[in-house]
This record gives structure tokens, C-alpha cells and sequence, in this order.
């Protein structure tokens, strides 16, 4: 009963134009902070770590919201749709330059803006291959995988297997997708600061990126007001690898997050500690 309920919300919600959806979102992300005093507290207390100013607070809220109730809207309309509501990428130059040269492309796309476009939108261009992590109701999977896998785009399960695809597509010269501000299972990263805290952060981009030689880009998809849709940013990001890569690229996601931070999801529990990982005071 609740996955025919879920997909008859969905399927509606999807018939729905993106601006209606946006509004939407932006009432259910007031209506979630009002309710969840945790869910409030960890947005607050996040923007406060990042130094990022309380008056974002409202509109950070509002784009939350924004960034769940689009999902059907870009999962469910036809593909050759969803990507008329991209209306520029800045830095395109950057991965036709990628391309030319036959190298493989890394795309880090933090939690930030619409993220769920930008892989559709590289997936015109090139083969992509995306790391996630199946929902845990297996009647999502389904829904999932129907909206993400659509162009030349290809999921890759976030274990040993899908690493290896990863690897391997890399090794073709074409493109994988990252969150690199996923926090890891144990094992898989390292505690590095982000914001001046210390936070349990990704050692898999660096590796690929010193194994493969690939280019690294970091993506992001910016929501325009009123549904109008989606601006796409490209920017490189050359690293040292004689230097701790992990803080290296936590430095440019903060970069990248000051220059829109009311879209980043502030509410997410970027410092928690994972089963089983040594709490960094104890490192």
C-alpha cells in the first residue's frame, strides 16, 4: 500500500510545472523546520560553523523543500524536457577541454542546488557513470534508478563492485559522478576540516583522480526563481597530490558553497560519525 500511494503521489506531483513544485517545496521546507526542532537546530547550527550569516537561514529552508518536491518533476517528465530547463553552463569550456585531450572526468557535485540535473545534463554529452547508495525502501529503487539512468548515464552501487566500474569507466576516458560531501562508510575516508570542524570526508575522488590521471571538475546546478530552471557551474580543480587531497577538495567545496550558500542542504549531518570510525578528537 505504501508504494502504490508513493507512486500515485509521484506520478501527480510530476504532471505538476516545475514553478508550482518550487512553491510547494518552499512551504513543506517552513512546514519541516517548524515541526523537527533537531532538523532546525542542525540547519542553524551548520550555517553558524560555516560562518554563513543567519539572514540565508529563510531562504535556505525554502530551497530544501525546493530540492524534494522537483525530484518527481525531474525524474518523471521525459528527458529531452528536463534539459531544455537548463539554461546556461558556465564552464562548459572545461570539460570540452576534458574531451579533447581524451581523459577521463571526475564531476564532484556536492549537496548543492538541483544536483540530481547536472548528471542528466553531462549524460548528453559523454558516458557517465554515478556512485549512489540504494534507498532503504526497496520500492524507490525502481523510481531511482528510471529517473537517474537516462542519456548515456549508468549507476554504480556506493560497494566494492561499483568501485570498480568507476575505475574502469575512467580508464575508457569517460566521465563518474561523486558527492564528495557524502560522509563515508568506515574505511573510506579520513577526518579533514570542512568549515573549520573536523569532518569524516571521502578518500575515493583522490584516488581515482591520482590513479587515472583524470580531470577533476566541481558541478553544481543553481535553481532559478519561479521555476525558470537551472543554471549549471563548471570549475576545475587541479590537486597536489603531495598534499592531503581531501582537504584540498573540502577547500573547494567551501569556495564553491560561499557563492550560493542559501542552496546548499544545511540540514544535512555533514559532522557525524560513522559506525565504527574513531571520533577525531581521539585520531
Amino acid at each position: 500500500m505504501t508504494a502504490f500511494l508513493f507512486k500515485s503521489l509521484y506520478w501527480l506531483l510530476a504532471r505538476l510545472p516545475l514553478g508550482a513544485l518550487h512553491r510547494l517545496g518552499a512551504l513543506l521546507g517552513r512546514l519541516t523546520y517548524t515541526a523537527s526542532a533537531s532538523y532546525a537546530e542542525r540547519t542553524r547550527d551548520n550555517l553558524r560553523q560555516a560562518g554563513i550569516a543567519q539572514d540565508v537561514l529563510p531562504d535556505t529552508i525554502a530551497e530544501t523543500g525546493r530540492s524534494l518536491t522537483e525530484l518527481p518533476w525531474i525524474w518523471g517528465r521525459r528527458y529531452d524536457e528536463v534539459l531544455t530547463k537548463v539554461r546556461e553552463c558556465v564552464g562548459l569550456e572545461h570539460i570540452e577541454a576534458a574531451q579533447a585531450q581524451g581523459r577521463g572526468i571526475i564531476f564532484l557535485t556536492p549537496h548543492l542546488g538541483c544536483f540530481e540535473i547536472s548528471a542528466l545534463y553531462a549524460a548528453q554529452r559523454m558516458p557517465i557513470t554515478v556512485l549512489y547508495r540504494p534507498p532503504r525502501q526497496g520500492f524507490l529503487e525502481g523510481v531511482m534508478r528510471a529517473g537517474r539512468e537516462r542519456g548515456q548515464a549508468k549507476l554504480a552501487k556506493a560497494d566494492v563492485s561499483g568501485v570498480r566500474l568507476l575505475y574502469k569507466a575512467l580508464k575508457r576516458g569517460e566521465a563518474i559522478g561523486l558527492l564528495p560531501d557524502q560522509v563515508p562508510s568506515r574505511g573510506e575516508g579520513e577526518w579533514t576540516e570542512f568549515f573549520g570542524r573536523p569532518a569524516y570526508t571521502m578518500t575515493l575522488a583522490g584516488r581515482l583522480a591520482e590513479s587515472s590521471g583524470a580531470t577533476v571538475l566541481i558541478a553544481y546546478s543553481e535553481r532559478l526563481p519561479r521555476g525558470e530552471g537551472y543554471v549549471i557551474h563548471v570549475a576545475p580543480l587541479p590537486l597536489d597530490f603531495d598534499q592531503p587531497v581531501a582537504r584540498q577538495i573540502n577547500a573547494a567545496l567551501e569556495r564553491t558553497i560561499r557563492a550560493c550558500p542559501a542552496q546548499y542542504l544545511w540540514s544535512y549531518n555533514r559532522y557525524k560519525i560513522p559506525r565504527g570510525v574513531t571520533p577525531p578528537d581521539a585520531v
